[in-house]
């Protein structure tokens, strides 16, 4: 079990370099076990920034529905490539079951879905999906909790729903384009400029929206979408979870750059999903809120609680 676990790290990660040049990037460095946990929300805890959705955090939400409108954040999820984006190498089959029409005769159609359901399409990643070394948030560690029928701690069932303040931080929109460059590393100074721009402030609890118009190469350009991301750079990771944030989502296929910075692959993930256990959702459809300029607004967000699951597709909204 030990050396399988070291093998799902490396694949992972993609760090196929020795271990003093994969624990860092610039700005930031994972900590130890006995550094990071236990937890502030202790040391049985499997929610991380889920425990911010309290009565409170709902009924402040709701006060910023004042028109009714409804955004739709979801990309439509569909094993044709010009339709969605699905994740590289991610299955997704749907095949119809469909009654033959009878006279005067009530039929019903069904479908059977083959699906790495947790992985793709515009999806919330729990816990259960990254590890360093052989532990995961919270310390808890592969041997303990692996299975082949799902992991028995950290799965996207104990998310549950999710409603909060949500703030759109356009960054494409501070730098004045529709889309970032490719590859763009986004600062802290990037972030808190847009925010300053919008009059926005984040609060603890809030969901964390970040627009880079990468999501309109979603079912256009799925390799450029995926491989030349821009993203975060490890302090504006730091700077984000420093807010204290329930979620943090955008409108690309990883939140971190493809290529990331020098040292590290997928230093976002390992800091919010292991390091500081704060969800991250992804391929978002954020245009329709960029043009309408809805910068804070409720926002709703509910996984199919599938046990030991290591993330889902999902489909939020965004309500002003």
């Amino acid at each position: 079990m030990r050396a399988l676990a070291v093998m799902m790290v490396a694949l992972t990660f993609g760090l196929w370099t020795d271990a003093a040049h994969a624990q860092s990037a610039p700005g930031w460095q994972m900590p130890t076990d006995a550094q990071r946990c236990p937890s502030k929300w202790g040391a049985e805890d499997q929610r991380g920034s889920g425990n911010w959705m309290k009565p409170e955090t709902v009924l402040r939400a709701t006060k910023l529905i004042r028109t009714g409108q409804v955004f739709e954040l979801a990309e439509i999820l569909s094993a044709d490539p010009t339709e969605s984006f699905l994740n590289r190498g991610r299955v997704m089959n749907l095949y119809t079951k469909p009654s033959f029409p009878r006279p005067n005769v009530r039929t019903e159609n069904e479908e059977l879905v083959v699906a790495e359901l947790g992985q793709m399409g515009t999806q919330l990643d729990a816990f259960a999906h990254q590890m360093w070394g052989d532990s995961f948030y919270n310390c808890f560690k592969f041997d303990d909790i692996a299975s082949r029928t799902g992991y028995k701690k950290l799965g996207v069932e104990h998310v549950g729903t999710l409603m909060t303040r949500g703030v759109l931080i356009d960054v494409a929109g501070l730098k004045g384009v529709s889309m970032l460059p490719d590859s763009y590393l986004i600062t802290p100074d990037d972030l808190q400029q847009a925010l300053a721009k919008e009059n926005m402030k984040l609060q603890p609890g809030d969901a964390a929206i970040i627009h880079t118009g990468w999501g309109q190469l979603m079912g256009k350009d799925n390799e450029r979408y995926e491989r030349r991301t821009t993203g975060l750079t490890a302090l504006a990771g730091v700077w984000l979870a420093s807010q204290d944030p329930m979620i943090i989502a955008a409108d690309t296929c990883c939140i971190d750059a493809r290529p990331g910075e020098p040292g590290m692959q997928m230093a976002i993930h390992s800091m919010m999903l292991i390091q500081y256990g704060i969800h991250l959702l992804e391929n978002l459809k954020l245009e329709p809120l960029v043009e309408a300029k809805a910068y804070e607004f409720a926002f709703v967000l509910q996984p199919v609680p599938l046990k030991g699951a290591t993330g889902m597709s999902v489909a939020p909204v965004a309500i002003r």
